[in-house]
């Protein structure tokens, strides 16, 4: 399967120089690794929430296609950094540059340092919907409005 083509502007002149490029891992990754484009390093302390710099933006174009912001485990396991937003999205029509909204929610500061990987972006097909007001739905489901715990814990 061909790989779709993300037309990819650099905003910050750090970017492709002293810190990479955004790139896959491994062959087997879902996702690239956004780095921090910073001059120098920034602590972020507890309970703290920050917006550091992606150094690119993208044209995604195809409004089918849709890139979304995921936390890194690692960083939110060992060190409680996780994205603000918990999950950034980036319209097909977003040309601007990609901020990262980050937040600590551990116990003790964290500093980022320039070039750290900090998130990852996945690219992920969309469907858009068109909402039909109804007065009943067409169909019953087994669950019904069965709501927060309703299907149980095992």
């Amino acid at each position: 399967m061909k790989r779709p083509e993300i037309e990819t502007k650099i905003m910050n002149p750090l970017m492709g120089k002293t810190i990479p490029l955004p790139s896959y891992a491994t062959d087997g990754a879902a996702a690239l690794d956004l780095r921090a484009c910073l001059d120098a390093a920034q602590t972020v302390h507890p309970g703290e929430t920050v917006l550091i710099p992606s150094g690119i933006a993208i044209s995604i174009h195809d409004p089918g296609l849709v890139a979304l912001l995921v936390p890194r485990s690692g960083l939110g396991i060992k060190h409680g950094i996780v994205l603000a937003n918990t999950i950034g999205v980036i319209d097909s029509d977003y040309q601007g540059e990609i901020g990262i909204g980050i937040v600590n929610r551990g116990a003790t500061p964290y500093t980022i340092e320039p070039g750290e990987r900090i998130c990852q972006m996945m690219f992920v097909p969309v469907q858009q919907a068109q909402l039909c007001v109804v007065a009943d739905f067409s169909q019953e489901s087994g669950r019904g409005s069965g709501g927060f715990g309703s299907t149980g814990s095992l």
